[in-house]
């Protein structure tokens, strides 16, 4: 670097090389700083994210589509068009100050039976019955092949897309452009924004792959690597398509839970009472009995029906979702399948509650959903820590109450003599 002025004379100056080496690095050091991660001093505007997007596309995305095997026509036919969804949640474009995480206080929670509207339920269990009758002869084949009743298929296209009717306004791929260039979530998105491209290389037109604002497509509401992995052809056109062809969509639904360990002949799990004197912190996939020695234990199904003699000798879980607050059940393997669509005990306990309504006609809580007071999710996360920080496992403190943080719960209260509920109430948080 030149040094202008007396430093550029030497010791004439009356300065010594070392103080001239110090000065030279502190002038390198003010004109990088800029360089080395200092922030901009205005945000990107919205015309500059588009300039770079148009260049990642093509310098980015279009060589790892085409490794993947996907053709330049189709890339072209699937991009044509598609610019950034500015409208989407979740964003973080470059350039522009990071978004507001919402508080974690902000929600509420509040006793999981909110989650299960009785007039949504018997609504649902209507319509489903009867499209049940109308696709008996298809539903029939599907349970043949892969084993999934009838009953669990029509539920979870009832509850993901209210069974074809509702509006799934989004093409897939502004969604996934947009979330996979500037989202918070880019690694994910990007996977499944490849993934769509080699859908478009299978031969699906683009303007028919209609997602949610999450990237989530058609009547089963797939992700692109679920429909590659998972969706089916079952009316023989040639094509797997989960937006207008029911056989596809029951189908592909069929096959996922297959492929996700399905136990052909098994129920999903049934209500049941534990008396007193057993502990609700039995709950979990990884405390299994056989029902059979559940029953020993004095556990029993409502009204004192009897667990069906096919399911004695097998694997069955306590699942109490709202600790003692609510009902208590003894699952099987195939709830936790049905939990693979949708990680959430409350989701699978719908599913397998419509899907009884939907097949029996019946399917009503017997015990209900107790007043559990109102709590925000930031203190139910920090009971959480507290207990994770005492040696419990409560599956991690993000202010949702799973099977670890219940049974958890019911450990701590039991070491402390009293009573366990296995759920944390407003009055426990205070």
């Amino acid at each position: 670097m030149l040094l202008p002025g007396p430093l550029a004379r030497g010791p004439a100056s009356g300065l010594c090389w070392g103080m001239i080496r110090i000065l030279a690095f502190l002038i390198a050091l003010v004109i990088a700083l800029p360089v080395l991660g200092s922030p901009p001093a205005h945000a990107a505007s919205r015309s500059e994210v588009e300039a770079l997007y148009a260049k990642w596309r093509e310098n980015d995305l279009w060589p790892q589509a085409r490794a993947n095997g996907v053709s330049r026509g189709s890339f072209d036919k699937a991009m044509k068009g598609v610019g950034l969804n500015w409208d989407l949640p979740d964003l973080a474009p470059p350039g522009f100050p990071k978004l507001k995480q919402r508080k974690q206080s902000q929600a509420e929670f509040r006793s999981p039976g909110a989650y299960f509207s009785e007039k949504r339920l018997q609504g649902l269990a209507a319509t489903g019955r009867s499209l049940a009758s109308r696709h008996a002869s298809v539903l029939k084949r599907i349970e043949g092949k892969w084993g999934v009743p009838a009953g669990i298929i029509i539920a979870i296209w009832g509850r993901e897309s209210g069974f074809g009717g509702a509006k799934i306004p989004h093409s897939i791929f502004d969604v996934l452009a947009t979330k996979a260039f500037m989202s918070t979530r880019k690694d994910l998105f990007r996977k499944e924004l490849l993934a769509a491209l080699e859908i478009v290389e299978r031969g699906i037109a683009p303007g028919q792959m209609k997602s949610s604002w999450a990237g989530a497509m058609g009547q089963p509401q797939f992700l692109p690597s679920s429909y590659l992995a998972y969706a089916v052809d079952f009316d023989g056109d040639g094509r797997a398509d989960i937006w207008n062809s029911v056989p596809d969509t029951l189908a592909s639904i069929a096959n996922y839970l297959s492929k996700k360990g399905w136990q052909r002949g098994r129920d999903w799990g049934f209500e049941a009472v534990i008396p007193q004197g057993v502990t609700c912190a039995l709950e979990g996939p990884d405390r299994a009995r056989k029902i059979a020695d559940w029953t020993k234990m004095g556990i029993i199904r409502v009204s004192g029906r009897p667990f069906p003699e096919n399911e004695r000798a097998q694997a069955g879980m306590v699942l109490v979702p709202a600790g003692i607050y609510g009902p208590e059940f003894i699952v099987t393997p195939n709830f936790y399948v049905i939990k693979e669509y949708n990680n959430s005990d409350l989701y699978a306990l719908f599913i397998g509650n419509l899907a009884d309504r939907i097949s029996w006609g019946t399917g009503d809580f017997v015990t209900g959903w107790k007043d559990i007071g109102v709590m925000l999710r930031s203190d139910i996360a920090r009971l959480q820590k507290e207990l994770e920080g005492q040696g419990y496992d409560v599956g991690g403190a993000d202010g949702l109450p799973g099977y670890k943080t219940r049974r958890s719960i019911g450990e701590w209260q039991e070491k402390r003599g009293e009573t366990p509920t296995c759920f944390p109430t407003a009055r426990m948080v205070k």
